[in-house]
């Protein structure tokens, strides 16, 4: 009991001459959504870093707020249990229709354009060679609210003629990185994923038949009645990333390859085109039912 009394005593002491800083306990907590496109291991190991910067750069501290499957992301924003996230172009989509949300950034890629594309591949000993060739074979699609795993490779299959049903056989997995492992394992004939998730794993098998024009990149989305601050905090910390100062680059190579060149201002009308191909494939974002205007 005499050493419990004395560590407490010591404690004390300690804490009345250091103690800890108010902002240690004022600053606001932001959980921050973002749409499970990998395994959460990875989530957190290519996020965490990006939510350091943030909890550096802006008077808040952010907290990671991964979801089970894209849908649950959509719906926090909506119950405004998260007012800021992280999705695709359809997520984004979806997300607009049913509730107050705006884009308030897009992110660069390598050649500083905020544009990236969707890959449909094969592996490397695979007899298909082009899109036509998938009538009749497996295709593994990301989840169903993916833009480059589901939306545009369904879009491009139906450009070449063929139709879900014209497929052996399809799937909707839950990560990216889950459709390429079931190609790489030989569980299907062909998936897709967006392109930097594709060029990571090439040299593990794959190899590409498809590869769709640019499309917009993931827009990091906000509810509209966000605290103002807090999106011109979050925009500040951003936008002022220069991915070919050394510094900034040495602090960004953790980040996943989608973040880590930059960003620019977004607004709604970014996503147009994806709207334009939801409608082409007769689709609601969620995957149900004729495309809503």
């Amino acid at each position: 009991m005499g050493n419990r009394i004395r560590i407490a005593l010591l404690c004390l002491c300690i804490y009345s001459f250091f103690p800890p800083s108010a902002s240690a306990f004022s600053r606001p907590i932001i959980p921050f959504g973002l749409c499970p496109k990998y395994n959460p291991r990875i989530m957190y190991q290519l996020y965490q870093p990006f939510i350091d910067y943030l909890n550096v750069n802006t008077p808040y501290r952010f907290e990671i707020k991964l979801s089970r499957v894209y849908q649950d992301t959509i719906e926090r924003l909506g119950r405004s249990e998260i007012v800021i996230a992280s999705c695709g172009p359809v997520p984004y989509i979806w997300a607009r229709e049913r509730y107050p949300v705006k884009p308030i950034l897009r992110p660069l890629n390598r050649d500083g354009k905020p544009y990236y594309r969707g890959v449909i591949f094969v592996r490397q000993d695979s007899l298909i060679q082009k899109i036509v060739d998938l009538r009749g074979r497996s295709f593994a699609f990301g989840p169903e609210l993916s833009t480059a795993g589901h939306i545009l490779p369904e879009y491009h299959l139906q450009r070449a003629g063929i139709r879900l049903k014209d497929l052996k056989e399809y799937a909707f997995l839950r990560h990216h990185d889950s459709v390429v492992n079931s190609v790489l394992k030989g569980k299907y004939d062909a998936g897709a994923v967006k392109d930097v998730v594709a060029f990571q794993h090439q040299k593990e098998g794959l190899r590409f038949i498809y590869i769709t024009d640019p499309i917009p990149t993931v827009p990091i989305v906000v509810r509209e009645d966000a605290p103002a601050a807090l999106v011109a905090a979050v925009k500040t910390a951003l936008l002022k990333i220069d991915p070919q100062d050394r510094n900034d680059m040495k602090k960004m190579v953790q980040w996943d390859e989608e973040f880590k060149y930059g960003f620019i201002e977004a607004k709604d009308s970014d996503y147009d085109s994806i709207r334009k191909i939801l409608r082409s494939v007769h689709r609601s974002p969620g995957g149900k039912g004729p495309y809503r205007e």
